[in-house]
Parts: C-alpha cells; structure tokens; sequence
C-alpha cells in the first residue's frame, strides 16, 4: 500500500477520530449520531466517486471462497470469518477502515465499502417481507449458471429500515459526501423466482415500493446521494422495455438529494473478456428521472460516443478497469477522462471505477482510486479549474 510521503492532515484528523471512537456505540451514541448534518461540501469540477463496493479485509470474509462462486443472491453467512457474537463489531471496524481508505486516497463522495454485505443485493432484497427464505428458488443467473435465488412466496413489502444503521454508521465516521447503495427494483424482481404474482410488472412495482421507502429513510438519515443497482437492466432488455422505467421511476418518487442508477456488464473480476463496446439498454434511461448514471468504460473498452446522446443526465463513468489488479498510472486515467470529454461537458461527468472493486486486493485498489484522483487533478489543470 503507497502512502503520502507528507502527512495529510485530513488522513491525521481521521486517524486521531478512528482512534477516539469506541468499538461499539451505546444507544445514546446512535441517537446523537442520527442528528449529524449531511456534508455541505461543494464538490470540485470532475468529482470522484466509488460505485459502492470497496475489498473487505481477509480477516472479515472468506476472499477465496467469495471470489469462487456466483455472487450470493441469498443470505451466505458461511462466508464470514467472524463469529455471530461480535460480527457487527468488525464490520464496524472494517466500515472505518474502507472509510479511511477512501478519504486518503481523496475519494469526494464515499460509500461504507459495502463491508456488511455478502453481495450488492442479497443484503436488501432478503430482508424484504413477501420473500421465503427457508426455501429458496432456483434460476440461471445472467450468464447462464444455475443459482440460488429468493423465491417470492407472499406479497413484497417493507416493515422496517434495512441499510439506515450503516447509513447512520457511515455519516458520523465521516465529514466527506456520503453515498448510499440498494439494489433496483428491476434487477430485484429478475433475480427472484416469483411463486406469488405471476406478473413481472406487479412483482417489481411492489420492490419499487419497498426501494422508496428506504430511500427516504436513508436520506433522513445523512445520505448526500443514494443510488440503486440495476445491472439485470443489460441482462434483460425485453422486460426492461415494458417496465424498467415505470419502476425505476417509483422507486425514485420524491427522493430530495442527488440520485444515481448503476448499470453495468457484470463484475470485472468474473465476467472476463468483456468486448461490448455499447450498451444494449442505456439511451433509454433519458427517460427516468435520476439525475445520474453510473456505467463502466475502461474494461469493456466502450464507445463514448453514447455520451452524446444522454441528455441532460450526468455520467458517473467508469474509468479504473476492475478486471486486473494492475494499477493503472495517473496518465493512463486521465487519458480515457480526455476522451470522454470529447462527447461530455466537464460540468456533467463524475469519475469512478468499473464495477466490482470488492474482489480487487485492497493494496490494487486503494492504488487506483489514488490514480483516479490524480487523473482528475491532472485534467482539473488543463481545463483551468
């Protein structure tokens, strides 16, 4: 792992916080911490981001044993390292580092790394009533693999706040810009085997509603950006053309801060290979009401000209290619920044990696967000900014 041959005083000011702050929270403490002010920060030209995940510590999860199998769909608390009676407790520490992580290698807005997640989905989509956990289903996955899925059994609800507590966690361990991640409606319903509804529209109309009303507790709660996750939308084109948007729109009804949709061909890590240069489902999110769409660019060497053709969105691009662990350099970077802007305003593009950075090693990818950040200062220069 590089580090500052300096101190930078913001690393020493959270380390000195990371050492202050106790293992545990009392009541007392979550109560004070859910009245915490959202970061007021103003963001510079080309600002940084993650798409969510950061690598969980090996001493957290089993790293070999997530890497070799389908990203969980249902609950796979086998993967854990840490006994039951003090798992909260490191994920908090490992949240703090993958925060401290982020805010050294000069990330602008952060996630909590996703440390308490098994996968991006699972996490949400199985604390969702309506959803048979003994019993799950059985499907193909996006590439055609068998997989274990959530079987729907009963209509699909929400009875209380899922990710609100990392959300609270995350904002008072942090005075950067916070994003917060779940997972789309769309994907939800395709990822599930549905033995209630016998109707796709309804089934995701219902996760729509499930995604809303955590949306806005995790906006209540500190988040400065929260996005959903629809990968399936690229799986899945037909279904996306008779009701993607109506959910996704649902999903989005009255959210307050900043809003993101992430789309993307699959993890780097295990979709290898990837060669499809344009999305098959993309110019029509134009459609929806997020303000920003997050897609990866560097691994699928995509064409960039799509750019021009997405309106007023803003583009959250992917420009770190997650299916290495080699690091790029800062040139490297700012190259393909340089390129996008020949189709894209500078006012209307946020940096970021592909997708999937949890399965990097954590030196590679602390690496490469440093060389995202020094891309962007680079490119910062040359536009006189």
């Amino acid at each position: 792992m590089r580090y500052h041959k300096t101190p930078n005083p913001r690393y020493v000011r959270g380390l000195f916080a990371l050492l202050r702050t106790p293992l545990s929270f009392t009541i007392a403490d979550r109560m004070a911490d859910r009245m915490t002010p959202r970061s007021n920060r103003v963001l510079p030209l080309l600002p940084s981001t993650v798409v969510g995940s950061y690598p969980q510590p090996d001493w957290l999860i089993d790293r070999g044993a997530l890497s070799h199998r389908p990203p969980p769909r249902v609950r796979a608390q086998d993967l854990w390292r840490i006994p039951e009676t003090f798992l909260q407790e490191a994920q908090d520490d490992a949240t703090r580092l993958a925060i401290r992580a982020m805010e050294r290698a000069g990330i602008d807005i952060i996630s909590d790394g996703e440390m308490r997640r098994e996968s991006y989905s699972n996490y949400f989509a199985t604390a969702l009533d309506g959803v048979d956990l003994a019993q799950p289903g059985h499907t193909l996955s996006r590439t055609g693999r068998p997989d274990i899925v959530p079987r729907v059994a009963g209509p699909i609800r929400r009875s209380h706040p899922i990710c609100v507590q990392d959300t609270t966690f995350l904002r008072a361990n942090t005075e950067l810009p916070i994003k917060v991640t779940v997972p789309g409606p769309f994907t939800m319903a395709r990822q599930a085997v549905d033995d209630f509804y016998g109707d796709s529209t309804k089934l995701a109309m219902d996760y729509a509603a499930a995604v809303n009303a955590e949306l806005h507790d995790l906006v209540a709660a500190g988040a400065d950006v929260v996005q959903i996750d629809e990968p399936y939308l690229q799986a899945g084109v037909e279904q996306a053309r008779v009701f993607a948007i109506d959910a996704i729109n649902r999903a989005l009804e009255g959210v307050t801060v900043t809003t993101v949709l992430h789309t993307c061909f699959g993890y780097g890590a295990i979709v290898k290979g990837k060669s499809a240069n344009q999305y098959p489902f993309l110019e029509e999110l134009t459609a929806c009401s997020v303000q920003q769409i997050s897609i990866e660019a560097a691994q699928p060497n995509l064409r960039l000209d799509a750019l021009e053709r997405m309106g007023s969105k803003t583009i959250v691009l992917g420009v770190l290619d997650l299916g290495t662990d080699e690091v790029e350099t800062a040139d490297v970077v700012a190259e393909r920044i340089r390129a996008a802007l020949r189709h894209i305003a500078p006012g209307r593009l946020v940096l970021a990696p592909d997708c999937g950075m949890k399965y990097l090693s954590r030196n590679a990818a602390f690496g490469k967000l440093q060389a995202m950040t020094a891309a962007a200062a680079l490119v910062r220069a040359e536009l006189g900014a």
